[in-house]
């Protein structure tokens, strides 16, 4: 009995039945050492990533090849890869929604249980507008220290460890070293950064107070607006990682960090005390939590490309990379988990 089905030809398909799809190309010398100059590997090959590769000519791989050779070339194109590959925008948006929850509540518990100083003068210092000020005022002023018990301190530190794990995550990423695993015991160290993180914007606003006391006020203000950003930038990770990355690795990232916040603080402190006013009179505190929001998702944005900026420069097989590593010894996918070998 025939296998063909009425009214269709010998050899025709039947009709719906999926057309086997070609099978894709072997990548050949020149894909595989483009893929290499910019840290990538083939499983990790997108399909968009191999139509690109297929539509180029050999021409065109030979002048990309020679571009990364060249250290400029080499760290924008690692640079472009590590940002794809962290999902930089996704991130952020994680790590500034965390921030926002995290970190100002902590903030607040301080101000409402110590009374050192309202939340307004801790979280935005004098660019608050009144309104804006009135708001965060109320919400200390009027629940007290009644409000934050011990059971209610407890849960605010906990949910605050959510920051924590997901910085510990985009810096994995960033480093490609596999998954950080914290036994038990280690878990304080979430609740340390987060805290690091509540502290430095206490102490940079009563700290920047003094310091404008003190000739020249420009020159200390600015030198404290470099300092702690490249502080939290470098402790951080190497706190959350368990010191699986050496300082001296963390450190090109940091202080680019924190050079990129003394070029954006005039902007960012205009930003804050224009936008918040606006923000404020029309939608009244809801403009102002989405204001805030929108200032640290730049902030993490810039934290987390400093970061891989920093990485490529840390590994790069050129005589910045051999400077700043020292006698390090690291690959350019791997960074030694011993942390004693990164003290």
């Amino acid at each position: 009995m025939s296998d063909v089905q009425p009214g269709l030809e010998p050899g025709a398909e039947p009709e719906g039945r999926p057309e086997a799809q070609p099978a894709p190309r072997a990548l050949d010398e020149k894909d595989l050492a483009l893929l290499a100059a910019v840290g990538g590997v083939p499983d990790d090959l997108t399909d968009l990533q191999r139509k690109v590769l297929d539509r180029l000519s050999p021409r065109s791989k030979v002048r990309l090849l020679w571009m990364v050779d060249n250290w400029p070339g080499r760290v924008v194109f690692r640079t472009v890869s590590g940002l794809r590959r962290l999902q930089i925008f996704d991130r952020a948006m994680t790590i500034a929604a965390q921030l926002f929850t995290s970190v100002f509540p902590i903030i607040i518990m301080g101000a409402s249980l110590f009374g050192g100083q309202n939340a307004s003068s801790a979280i935005g210092g004098a660019g608050l507008p009144p309104d804006a000020e009135q708001v965060l005022n109320d919400t200390v002023s009027a629940g007290g220290s009644s409000t934050f018990g011990i059971v209610g301190v407890l849960v605010v530190l906990v949910s605050a460890t959510s920051l924590s794990r997901a910085m510990t995550r985009a810096y994995d990423t960033v480093w490609r070293h596999g998954r950080t695993k914290l036994p038990p015991k280690g878990a304080w160290r979430w609740l340390a950064a987060v805290m690091v993180l509540a502290l430095s914007i206490v102490v940079a606003k009563s700290v920047g107070k003094v310091l404008d006391k003190v000739p020249p006020p420009d020159a200390w203000r600015l030198l404290l607006i470099f300092a702690i950003p490249a502080f939290v930038a470098c402790y951080i990770p190497w706190m959350l990682m368990a010191g699986r990355v050496a300082v001296r690795l963390l450190a090109p990232g940091a202080l680019m960090f924190g050079a990129l916040m003394v070029l954006a603080h005039p902007f960012a402190d205009h930003y804050l005390s224009t936008s918040i006013a606006v923000s404020a009179a029309r939608f009244g505190p809801i403009g102002v939590a989405f204001t805030y929001l929108t200032y640290l998702y730049c902030v993490s944005w810039a934290l987390l490309a400093t970061a891989v900026l920093g990485r490529v420069l840390a590994i790069d097989p050129g005589i910045v990379g051999r400077l700043i590593r020292g006698r390090l010894r690291v690959d350019d996918d791997y960074v030694d988990e011993d942390p004693t070998a990164n003290a």
